[in-house]
């Protein structure tokens, strides 16, 4: 089965202590897209300006991403994020944020992407969220990411949001943000009661939370000895998760949704080690199943 990623494309500008990268590939679609592709035919929704590079099209191109949804605005600005990353890489701060043609952007889903199975909503604004949800149907799984922008916004348009989906992906300070709970396991059912089934609670290098009709589940993350940029970790481990669940030929989601999780963090700890998409996209499929057996084996007992 295949994956429909609707996000954003954008070019990003990354500043570490010890290095800066200008007009990087970026965005949460970008980031989600390329991860799913290694498991599942991908297909990437978006917008990009005239000014976007056309060497950024072939990398989508080399990772078979169809391209039958990324609209090109003539005489458009792709929208830009710069930031800079202090010396621990949980702390960082927005330099500059230009949205570009992302501002007005009205997603149209082609025809032949209405009924793909596997929907990710990656982090984009809740009303791009729902006109995408207007258009599908006959959705198998439909995943949502979601950020604090959107939670101080748009909190009625993210609250509405949550009863059309099966699983909302949020990391741990939003989910606080959005239970006004302190405690994100007893945040967890505050969230179920908001509408999704799944929740999923990204904690950074310390893993992910899943709360699931078959209970918790606890998702390590692969340990690294050192981060280059944790800039698309979260879009990359949710996108390698909704391309694992698309994979799978046999069962439900409840069946697989564990090893999945496992398979996403993997290729998230794969693009920290590189700037933007750098490392993430010179990967191999066989590096991805080599690091998923280490994960498997050092959090076993």
């Amino acid at each position: 089965m295949s994956v429909l990623v609707v996000g954003t494309t954008a070019l990003d500008s990354i500043k570490t202590p010890k290095r800066e990268n200008p007009k990087l590939l970026g965005g949460s679609a970008s980031h989600a897209a390329v991860a799913a592709s290694f498991f599942a035919p991908t297909k990437l929704v978006g917008v990009v300006g005239e000014d976007f590079p056309k060497k950024y099209i072939q990398l989508y191109e080399k990772h078979g991403l169809c391209l039958k949804g990324l609209e090109r605005v003539k005489g458009g600005r792709t929208f830009h994020w710069s930031g800079e990353y202090e010396v621990n890489m949980n702390n960082r701060r927005t330099l500059e944020t230009v949205l570009g043609v992302i501002e007005t952007w009205q997603p149209a889903i082609p025809g032949d992407h209405e009924t793909v199975p596997y929907v990710l909503l990656a982090n984009i604004s809740p009303q791009v969220q729902h006109r995408v949800l207007d258009q599908v149907t006959k959705s198998k799984f439909v995943v949502a990411d979601t950020m604090d922008l959107w939670l101080n916004i748009a909190l009625a348009d993210v609250l509405r949001l949550l009863k059309r989906i099966d699983c909302l992906v949020l990391n741990d300070s939003e989910a606080r943000q959005l239970t006004e709970e302190d405690n994100v396991v007893n945040a967890l059912p505050r969230i179920h009661k908001l509408g999704p089934r799944y929740v999923i609670i990204k904690k950074g290098e310390h893993g992910s939370i899943l709360s699931s009709p078959k209970g918790l589940f606890v998702g390590p993350a692969y340990p690294l000895k050192k981060v280059v940029d944790p800039t698309g970790a979260g879009d990359s481990f949710v996108g390698g998760l909704m391309g694992y669940l698309a994979s799978q030929k046999r069962g439900s989601v409840d069946d697989h949704l564990r090893r999945a999780i496992l398979h996403g963090a993997v290729v998230a700890s794969f693009c920290c080690e590189g700037f933007g998409l750098t490392a993430t996209t010179k990967v191999t499929k066989a590096e991805i199943q080599a690091r998923v057996r280490e994960l498997e084996k050092i959090s076993s007992f």
